[in-house]
Parts: C-alpha cells; structure tokens; sequence
C-alpha cells in the first residue's frame, strides 16, 4: 500500500471512527431553517450560491481573447501537472489574458498566479516543483500522536503548513493587482463545499480584493485554504456569518466534494457566441480516461477504490455539463489532462520528484503542436492518445 493509498485509507478511517463515537467539537452552526441566509461578516455580495452564479462581466464580440476563460480543476498533487501546462502555455507565446479564472482545491492554489499572468510563473513553479508532504501538512492522529485526535477530532492531519504556502504565494501586492483586474472587468473565482447546506458556494475573490477593508487579505487566504481542504484528511475551515444581527459559524471545505470543476454561468457569452469567438479552457489536474486495477479483498482497498471511482464519475459528469454548455453557447471548448499512458512514481502524497515530473510533462504537452483535446475519452474502444511520458 503506497502513500497515497494510506492517506485515503486512514481518511475513510477517521469518517468512520467519529461517525461511530457520535462525538464533535462545539460549534455555532446556522439554524436549519436559516441555511442559506448567512451573510459573511464585513463582506456583502462576495459570494453565490451555485444557482446564483452568473459572472457580471461585458464580452466585447469584436475580441475573442476579451472572453477567454479558464477552469481548473482539482487534483492534489497532480496540480504539478497544471502548473507547468500553464508556464509552458506562456512558453508557446498563445497563452491568452484570461477574461474569467475559476479554481477548486488544487486548482484554485493555482487561479490567482494564473489569473495574474506570467510575471507570477516563477511563483507557480517554485509553488509546484520544490514542496513535499510536510510543506503542505502537519500529519496527526494515527501516524505521529496516538488514535484519539482522530477519533474525536475533525481530521487526522492539520493544514498549517498549507496556510504559510498560500499566504506566500498571495501577498498584500497580489491582492492589489487582483483589485487592478477586477476594476477592468477581469473576474476570478473559486469554490468550496458548504457541508452544512450540502452546496457549492462560488467565491467573487475580486470582489474581496477590492472590498478595501484590513482583513480582506486574511478572507482571501481563508477561502484558498477552505477550497482546498480535504475532508477527513485537513480540518473544516469556518467562516463567520451574521443572520438579524446574530452570528454564527459555517463549516467549508474542498468545493472538490461536489464539483471537481466548475463552469461560467448562464449564458456568459450571449454577447459574442454568434460569432464563435469564445474559447473555453479546461485544465484537468488528473486523468479523465478510466484507470483500470484488480482490487484486492480488504476492506481498505475496497473503500479506496470506491471513493476514487466515485471522483472519477463526477469528473465525467463535471466535463460532459462544461462540454454541453459550450456546445449550446457556440463556444470553443478545449481541454487538456493527464493522459492514458502516464504512470505516477512517488510513493509520498506530495513527492518532490513525481511533482517535477508533472510539472515537465504539463510543459512539454503545451509547448507541443496540438496540446488540446476536444471530445470527452468516455467509453471509447481504442485510447488513441498516449503520450511517451516523460522520463
């Protein structure tokens, strides 16, 4: 059993365990009744629901890179992969100014450096390609400080490190430039996972970089973290709400749990799609096509192979819906991921040398004559693309 699998295995654990003790730390969550009506405290309108997301941006038909739009996915470590996708984009010297970013878990680690351009590559590739397990997680519970702070805690492993990557990778100056774009009309999201409500929330983090106010920094950072916090695995991250004056707490975590990936709205593009001028960019930190394996007879490896077929069907379920929408708004849609062919190496859940590896083949694939895919590999008898991968 490699490292990641021991990850997932002392996650599906931990669930289990505290499900069967019936314990929990306090809380103040919202009344059931008043679910979706928590406003976040100081920040008004920094936020949606899935169903209210609809971006306020104007598209001008007369320039297709003014609605060029950029989705990243989930995908742990695999993040390497789009990290270098992107450098290597720039590379190619046809990497657009991105209209609209979004990102969820690893992928909106990545949305601000991406969605602030090139002069932030290096940040994307000293971010990607020089970390390891304990630049990411404080490993607790199970495999450094006995059973009980898994058992009766909110997860098995603390984020600590995670939060001093984000705080570095988006500093005061960053969050100014954010504020820059968002006033010309830029716009750049993320999602994370209300547990309470069992619904994405889309986060406007323009919105937040411009709102002026000392802790927006702080919010920004918040948010990044909650996006990406694994349930189980790294604890909730909670946001202060007011409802009629009172306040109350809710629990996010990685927007991963519902949506890997998430799309522009309702008919984003109305302006330009009679035109076709549109291009839709999907970045998928992972692989699409199916991952065959002979599943041993152990509890363990059962649960893991569950959950990961389980994430496998949302991202098909994620890229058809994207796929669809843009078919229907005469959109280009394109989108790059792991191939068939590539096989992972690290042992570590964040090994240094596997994420170079990622991180040079996402470089190499971009900087190729045809880097992007078109119709989603479901079902197919033959798996035509394969790259060499490389070595």
């Amino acid at each position: 059993m490699n490292k990641k699998t021991r990850v997932i295995s002392i996650a599906v654990f931990a669930a289990l365990a505290i499900t069967i003790t019936g314990c929990g730390l306090p809380r103040n969550p919202v009344p059931i009744a008043r679910i979706s009506d928590g406003s976040v405290v100081g920040f008004p309108g920094v936020r949606y629901w899935e169903v209210q997301y609809n971006p306020d941006v104007k598209m001008d038909s007369s320039d297709s890179a003014d609605c060029s739009f950029l989705a990243l996915s989930g995908g742990g470590a695999k993040g390497a992969f789009g990290a270098g996708f992107l450098n290597g984009w720039t590379a190619s010297g046809t990497r657009p100014e991105f209209k609209i970013v979004t990102g969820v878990s690893t992928g909106a680690l990545i949305a601000p450096l991406a969605f602030l351009g090139s002069e932030y590559d290096d940040k994307l590739t000293e971010g990607y390609t020089t970390i390891q397990t304990k630049d990411i997680l404080n490993v607790e519970g199970l495999l450094g400080f006995g059973i009980l702070p898994v058992l009766f805690g909110e997860s098995y492993a603390s984020t600590g490190p995670l939060a001093k990557m984000i705080a570095w990778q988006v500093d005061e100056e960053a969050l100014k430039e954010i504020a820059k774009e968002y006033a010309k009309g830029r716009r750049l999201y993320v999602g994370t996972t209300n547990l309470d409500a069992q619904r994405p929330v889309i986060w406007d983090m323009g919105a937040i970089a411009s709102s002026g106010r000392p802790d927006a920094l702080k919010l920004f950072h918040k948010v990044m973290l909650a996006s990406a916090s694994i349930p189980g695995g790294f604890p909730p991250v909670y946001f202060d709400v007011e409802i009629d004056g009172k306040k109350y707490d809710e629990m996010h975590v990685d927007g991963g749990v519902i949506t890997g990936v998430f799309g522009y709205g309702a008919n984003l593009f109305a302006e330009a799609q009679d035109e076709g001028l549109c291009s839709f960019y999907v970045i998928k930190n992972g692989k699409l096509d199916v991952e065959t394996e002979q599943v041993r007879r152990h509890v363990f490896p059962i649960s893991v192979r569950s959950f990961e077929t389980l994430m496998k069907a949302q991202s098909w379920s994620d890229m058809l819906r994207l796929h669809g929408h843009a078919e229907r708004d005469n959109v280009d849609f394109n989108y790059i991921s792991l191939p068939y062919g590539y096989e992972a190496k690290g042992d570590e859940m964040f090994d240094p040398e596997e994420m170079k590896r990622l991180y040079d083949f996402g470089y190499s694939i971009a900087t190729s004559d045809n880097p992007w895919q078109k119709e989603i590999p479901l079902f197919r008898k033959e798996r035509e693309w394969i790259w060499t991968p490389v070595r």
